[in-house]
């Protein structure tokens, strides 16, 4: 299954006003149905190795920074390391506000044609400062390589 990048949709920037940065992915598949919940988790939670090892120097790399390196305690929620915003069976919304920068990952599930479905991933991020603009500069290149890899992921499962 391919992941095709398509805009994201009008509605998605009420959950991080301000973003300046926005990108969504979207895949379709066909087999069962998945609510918003079971996709995201399948993105976030199943992640291949290269991934989580690639986590982990992140967060060695940003943690003297005090930039948050996991989910944020008392959050009503968390799916992989990020906290709950938002659910519903179409859309979950996760992230967090942090000190450089915030942002959101929406996960939409919506039926297609024929009983497949589309999955979309949408990003949107809002910096604070230089340090933040930076952050985002560095990991964009990887965010568009890891976005796909994680929606395909969903398909697969």
């Amino acid at each position: 299954m391919s992941v095709a990048e398509v805009t994201p949709s009008a509605g998605s920037k009420t959950w991080l006003p301000g973003a300046q940065f926005a990108d969504a992915y979207r895949i379709e598949m066909a087999g069962p149905a998945r609510d918003a919940k079971t996709a995201a988790m399948r993105i976030m939670l199943d992640a291949p190795t290269w991934f989580r090892a690639s986590l982990s120097v992140r967060n060695a790399l940003v943690a003297p920074l005090g930039l948050k390196t996991s989910a944020v305690p008392g959050a009503k929620g968390v799916i992989g390391l990020f906290p709950l915003v938002s659910e519903t069976p179409e859309r979950v919304v996760v992230g967090f506000d942090d000190r450089h920068l915030d942002f959101r990952i929406i996960v939409e599930a919506e039926p297609a044609a024929d009983g497949r479905q589309f999955v979309t991933s949408t990003t949107l991020v809002r910096t604070h400062n230089l340090l933040g603009r930076c952050y985002l500069a560095i990991v964009k290149p990887f965010h568009r390589v890891i976005a796909r890899a994680l929606l395909r992921r969903a398909a697969d499962g």
